[in-house]
């Protein structure tokens, strides 16, 4: 791990809250190295677009900056790095969506963050037939050196990773909150296992940020952004999974979906995107990325 200290002002501007990663591209777009930023006078915010008062207020606020040093320490504590977006090691196909995240903070093996991966996403409430498909898919696609990428969330989530892990190869967790917590309780032991086995868990959102709601649908948008495809197990009619798609498609990813049977309710989103004109997989082979 390099030094954090040479990395603090990516930590710095990344506790920056109601400051979207669009706008913090905008101000590395515009002066290259956020230690810049972190040295602006209060009247030098006032010429830039689309930075307001509030926004000017945190990224003067002291309290933010004088909390810098316990977060390196506790980083360093628990091997956990932060990748920003000039590094080499950030994800080169992440930096091609709409609005990449500007940095990344990362527990684990940094180097599957380039391997060729598929995300494997679906409902938290899965049925028998849901749990079987997806340890099939991501066992088999794992063994084919596919980096299987996926939310640590119950469900679909735990049984791609460890379906992954049951083939002993790589996984990556995209998670929706702070390093120093793993969401939901019960996937410590999973998370765990990720670690040991060489994976990576990964966030865009700082130490400290509880799982809310709000975060999930922009933690959607890297699993789907790390990832040539996305195939989905199961999925009901209204499901955040469907949210992951939309960003699939705006990226240009590949979706593959496992169809369902017409009389379960955790079927109706997937066997509707078919409809649609996802690619229906029934085996692995089917998975082409």
């Amino acid at each position: 791990m390099e030094n954090l200290e040479d990395k603090k002002y990516w930590i710095w501007l990344s506790l920056i809250k109601g400051l979207g990663a669009k706008r913090k591209a905008m101000l590395i777009d515009k002066f290259k190295d956020p230690m810049l930023i972190y040295n602006l006078k209060e009247k030098d915010f006032f010429n830039i677009k689309g930075i307001g008062e509030d926004t000017i207020k945190k990224l003067l606020d002291k309290k933010i900056r004088e909390s810098l040093d316990k977060h390196i320490e506790y980083m360093k504590k628990n091997n956990i790095d932060i990748i920003s977006i000039n590094d080499k090691k950030y994800p080169q196909i992440l930096k091609n969506i709409y609005d990449p995240p500007i940095s990344l903070y990362i527990r684990g093996n940094q180097k599957i963050l380039n391997n060729k991966c598929l995300a494997i996403i679906g409902c938290r409430q899965l049925s028998d037939y849901g749990k079987k498909a997806t340890k099939y898919f991501a066992y088999n696609l794992a063994k084919k050196k596919l980096t299987i990428v996926s939310g640590l969330a119950k469900g679909v989530d735990s049984y791609a990773h460890i379906g992954t892990l049951c083939a002993k190869a790589n996984t990556i967790a995209v998670i929706g909150n702070g390093l120093d917590t793993i969401y939901p309780k019960e996937n410590v032991y999973l998370a765990n296992e990720i670690l040991k086995n060489n994976g990576a868990i990964v966030s865009e959102y700082p130490l400290g940020t509880k799982p809310e709601k709000m975060n999930f649908p922009a933690r959607n948008r890297i699993i789907s952004g790390l990832s040539k495809g996305v195939l989905v197990v199961e999925a009901k009619q209204k499901s955040g999974t469907l949210l992951t798609v939309d960003f699939a498609i705006e990226q240009g990813r590949d979706v593959f979906v496992v169809p369902g049977n017409i009389n379960s309710l955790n079927s109706v989103g997937t066997n509707d995107l078919i409809k649609q004109g996802a690619k229906p997989v029934t085996n692995y082979m089917d998975v082409d990325i």
